[in-house]
């Protein structure tokens, strides 16, 4: 099944998870550290948890700084600047992107936005070129000549929509061990592009 198709079935638990996923990868171009998003995850064990979703994400932008207002999702970036910026400005309009309520209509919305979002950064960064014209191809199906980069984070999208398919709540912690291995790898590509410019 192709991740378009997973993100389609998925219920609110899954989207948000999802979304919530692809962000936590993307943290090191924020400046977080590995746990601040870890509220959020603590949030989608228990319906209760919904209700304090807004309040756990303000919580979340206010520690990360930047200007974070309520507003669209612009999935592409200005085109001005190195490819590590747009990744940049990516990565914060996912954080901006996310929305205060946790409603299935809203955080699907967001889920695929962020989807399309982590993709384009995954791509941005890979020293290796991508063949594909654009992620919407990776998003359907469509993995011929793949970059190792892209390949990584399309299939962490895909497990993590099929854990918690399959295992709803019991599927989050393994979730998250996807996520943090991608957050790692993310991190390690950042580091080295800094030491180049160095």
């Amino acid at each position: 099944m192709s991740l378009v198709e997973l993100i389609g079935q998925a219920d609110e638990r899954g989207l948000a998870a999802s979304g919530l996923a692809c962000l936590d990868r993307c943290i090191p171009l924020l400046g977080g550290d590995d746990e601040v998003l870890r509220p959020l995850w603590a949030g989608l064990a228990d319906d209760a948890g919904a209700a304090e979703w807004g309040e756990r994400l303000e919580q979340v932008r206010g520690k990360l700084g930047g200007e974070f207002g309520a507003g669209g999702f612009s999935g592409s970036g200005s085109g001005s600047g190195s490819g590590e910026d747009e990744a940049v400005l990516l990565a914060r309009r996912m954080l901006a992107a996310a929305p205060v309520e946790r409603s299935a209509a809203g955080i699907r919305v967001w889920a695929d936005a962020c989807s399309v979002a982590a993709l384009r950064i995954h791509r941005l960064l890979d020293p290796l070129k991508d063949a594909g014209d654009s992620v919407d191809a990776r998003r359907e199906g469509r993995t011929e000549g793949m970059s190792p980069l892209v390949a990584a984070e399309l299939r962490r999208q895909i497990t993590v929509l099929e854990l918690l398919a399959g295992h709803g709540p019991a599927g989050l912690r393994p979730a998250l061990e996807v996520s943090t291995e991608g957050r790692r790898v993310l991190r390690a590509v950042v580091s080295r592009r800094s030491r180049r410019r160095g």
